[in-house]
Parts: structure tokens; C-alpha cells; sequence
């Protein structure tokens, strides 16, 4: 192959690379103004639909509650267990939102999923019980079922009408917790956010 042969063909490779960047440059540019540019905005089939309304055993034993027991009112929902180290991480968050929203109507109920009594019981004498919150059991998971649950902790937000309006996967501070009732009381939709990982059993 000739000199200028070899040129004309590294000229080639050179526009053939160019090209192929400008593709990618375009793909992602389409995607990113599909999906938004927030890789940590997500999709739920709950979004905008009636919460789930089957009965929770309450954690004391006292008996059983449906979210529809504190119709009117926002009710966070959240799945949490001993053995899940961001749950430990968010606990305090929520028993500080729990406190400080219980006066706006604002009602939160803790599922403890796939855990056992007794560790759940350790886990809430060692950090702290809530009296602004009402603890239940997943008993046989069919309450994670049928909200979705993928891992935890996870957090669901439902309005005063008893649609789930907002989703939080991953352990919530307490700032965003309150802009996220915030946004609720004020009758705005959260949608799904992620703050990191869940964990799975």
C-alpha cells in the first residue's frame, strides 16, 4: 500500500471515530432528555394509584390497622428491619418527623419486614420507640408484596385522599423527609427518588 494510501486511510479511521462519538454524543443526549438527567429519579407501578389498603398486624399485638384507619391524613410508610444498616441510619430522621408533623396530620406507620420479634424489639429498644408512630409487622411479606418492595429501607408517601404519591428507596434524612411532606402538603407530587442502595436478605 502506498504512502498516500495509508494516509487517505488513517484520514478514514479518524472521520469513522469522529462519527462514531457524535452518535454516542446524540443517543445520550436522547436519553438524557427522555429519562431526565437525575440518575437518581426512578420508576413505581404505584405512582398515582390508591395505596394499598390490606390489614397490618400492629407490632404490640393488639390487633390489626389498614392505612384507610387514618383516612385524611398523609401517611408515610415505611419497610424497615434489624438487620438493615441504612435503616439504622434513617431512624432517627423519621421519629424526628413523626414528632414534629403529627400536629399537620401527618401520620407514619413502620412495617418491620422479614425480621423477627425479637430483634425487632432490640432494634427499637436500642435506638429509640416513636409514640408519634405506629409500628406493625409484615407478617409472611404480603404487605411488601403488594406495595412493591424491592429492598430497604423503602418509603412511601400517600396523600390525604390515599394515593401514594411519592416513593424514597434508599435511607431518607430528615431534610428530605420534610420537603418531601412539604411538597405533599401543598398538594404537589413527589414521584420516585433514590438516595442509595437497598438491601436484601
Amino acid at each position: 500500500m502506498s504512502e498516500p494510501e495509508v494516509e487517505r486511510l488513517g484520514s478514514r479511521m479518524v472521520w469513522v471515530v469522529i462519527a462514531a462519538g457524535l452518535v454516542f454524543f446524540a443517543f445520550a443526549m436522547v436519553f438524557a432528555g427522555r429519562f431526565g438527567t437525575d440518575p437518581s429519579i426512578s420508576s413505581s407501578p404505584l405512582m398515582g394509584k390508591p395505596a394499598p389498603v390490606t390489614e397490618i398486624a400492629l407490632m404490640d399485638g393488639s390487633g390489626r390497622i389498614t392505612i384507610d384507619d387514618y383516612a385524611g391524613d398523609i401517611r408515610v410508610i415505611n419497610f424497615w428491619a434489624s438487620w438493615c444498616l441504612s435503616c439504622r441510619t434513617e431512624h432517627a430522621a423519621l421519629a424526628r418527623g413523626a414528632q414534629e408533623y403529627a400536629e399537620f396530620g401527618v401520620t407514619f406507620i413502620a412495617v418491620n419486614y422479614q425480621d423477627t420479634p425479637a430483634n425487632a424489639q432490640s432494634f427499637l429498644d436500642e435506638l429509640g420507640w416513636s409514640s408519634f408512630t405506629v409500628y406493625t409487622v409484615d407478617e409472611r411479606s404480603r404487605t411488601a408484596f403488594q406495595w412493591g418492595v424491592l429492598g430497604l429501607p423503602e418509603t412511601f408517601f400517600v396523600d390525604r385522599e390515599g394515593v401514594v404519591v411519592g416513593k424514597v428507596s434508599g435511607p431518607v434524612s430528615y431534610e428530605l423527609l420534610s420537603q418531601t411532606i412539604d411538597q405533599i402538603i401543598l398538594g404537589r407530587s413527589i414521584g420516585d427518588i433514590e438516595t442509595g442502595e437497598v438491601e436484601n436478605r
